[in-house]
């Protein structure tokens, strides 16, 4: 079995959607105290993780509603690194139908992970992402957001800016999964297994995973 780790690690002043609090990673005992333990404070949606349809769908599924089966997805990798900051991904982008339960859209942003330009990654236009929900795909992707991601500049205007979540909107109504954060996606082949398993929250709306890629 040939593996890829396509996760970002948890570690305090990483990434995280703007609004959020920060992520906090910190000692809470030392070998001194008897045991090195650490404690973790951080959102549901931070780095590397899965949205369940709770996230934004108020009558939606929580994560602990699916069978763990269903975080192992039959991958294929959609190749966007030719759109630039803020292009979206068109119908035109996407391949035709096929027996994959995933799309993992590489883009390339995760070269940006850890500055400004992060937030400036291609999205999935209304079209792409409705395609996607009626051929029943969930999506990955090495971006924050499947939508726009609020710009650094707070006056900025244009219709590459976040007006609602109409990506998440449609997936979620399909019951499909997204998969955020994801880097290193041109490491394995085009088609793989993708493991993105959950932690067992109660009701989550989200959770870290640690997204790995079997080539088999």
């Amino acid at each position: 079995m040939t593996c890829y780790d396509l996760t970002h690690a948890l570690e305090t002043g990483m990434p995280v959607y703007p609004g959020s609090p920060p992520a906090v990673v910190e000692r809470a005992a030392t070998i001194d105290d008897g045991a090195r333990v650490t404690r973790l404070d951080l959102e549901t949606h931070v780095g590397t993780h899965v949205d369940a349809p709770s996230h934004m769908a108020r009558d939606g599924a929580s994560l602990d509603d699916f069978d763990v089966e269903r975080f192992r997805f039959d991958a294929l990798r959609v190749d966007c690194t030719h759109l630039g900051a803020r292009e979206p991904i068109s119908p035109s982008d996407l391949p035709s139908p096929t027996d994959h339960d995933l799309l993992a859209f590489h883009t390339g942003w995760d070269d940006h992970w850890g500055t400004d330009a992060y937030r400036d990654h291609p999205y999935l236009s209304d079209a792409a992402a409705e395609w996607c929900a009626d051929n029943g795909y969930s999506v990955g992707l090495d971006a924050f957001s499947p939508d726009p991601t609020p710009s650094v500049d707070p006056d900025r205007e244009g219709p590459d800016e976040p007006e609602g979540y109409p990506a998440h909107d449609a997936l979620f109504e399909a019951e499909s999964f997204i998969v955020e954060n994801l880097t290193n996606l041109d490491a394995p082949p085009a088609e793989f297994t993708l493991l993105a398993f959950p932690l067992a929250i109660v009701d989550a709306d989200g959770s870290p995973v640690r997204a790995v890629a079997d080539a088999g």
